[in-house]
């Protein structure tokens, strides 16, 4: 684990609930964690809609000015960025998906050092235009080009939220090990849903709650 993780990737690909999960998981080991949510693309699932149930764990959430309202601007948070020298501190990062997320993430390329941070790129096989490896390495590529950050690992986030079965996450596995060969990077979790975990028989396995939406 290193000490900031951001997790970025194509728009739907489900990396706010990974974000909130991957935070409970630190936390569950003591770590002192802060959540920042930066995605400025979907209004919709967003880390801040799980604020009270993070703070209630003692997790520190940052999050955008006007997120979880119908003004949406690009704007960050100026604690987001004081995380980088808060050293007790283990981050994790919601970034958006698509240029306007790469282009969050570029903001942060002056502060990120290569022995504290790892940049994960978040993927789900049946959202639209990512459903290869090949179209997911796309993906890749056009996010890391404009931020200017690399991605150190790849995390398959194959699902169909309370439709996903068994076979669907066993299935991604193949595209997920081809695009992880692509981008000669780690594929470094498969995320399960937790009633699901014990059923799926692959490394690395993280299992997730669904995040709820409360508004």
């Amino acid at each position: 684990m290193k000490r900031i993780t951001l997790f970025c990737g194509h728009y739907g690909s489900g990396k706010t609930n990974i974000a909130v999960n991957y935070a409970k998981h630190l936390n569950s080991k003591g770590l002192k964690t802060v959540v920042v949510d930066l995605d400025i693309v979907n209004p919709y699932f967003r880390t801040k809609d799980s604020e009270k149930e993070l703070e209630a764990l003692g997790i520190e959430v940052i999050a955008l000015p006007f997120a979880n309202s119908n003004v949406d601007l690009p704007s960050i948070p100026a604690e987001s960025y004081s995380v980088f020298n808060r050293k007790d501190v283990y981050a994790v990062f919601d970034i958006g998906g698509d240029d306007s997320g790469a282009y969050v993430l570029g903001r942060f390329a002056p502060y990120v050092t290569e022995d504290d941070f790892d940049n994960l790129y978040v993927v789900n096989f049946n959202r639209p235009l990512t459903r290869t490896a090949d179209e997911a390495f796309e993906v890749l590529k056009e996010v890391e080009n404009a931020s200017h950050i690399p991605f150190t690992g790849i995390v398959n986030n194959t699902n169909l939220g309370e439709e996903t079965t068994v076979e669907n996450i066993v299935l991604s596995n193949k595209e997920a090990l081809e695009l992880a060969e692509s981008a000669s990077l780690p594929l470094v979790m498969t995320t399960v849903r937790k009633d699901l975990a014990n059923k799926v028989e692959l490394q690395n396995v993280f299992e997730l709650e669904l995040q709820k939406k409360y508004w």
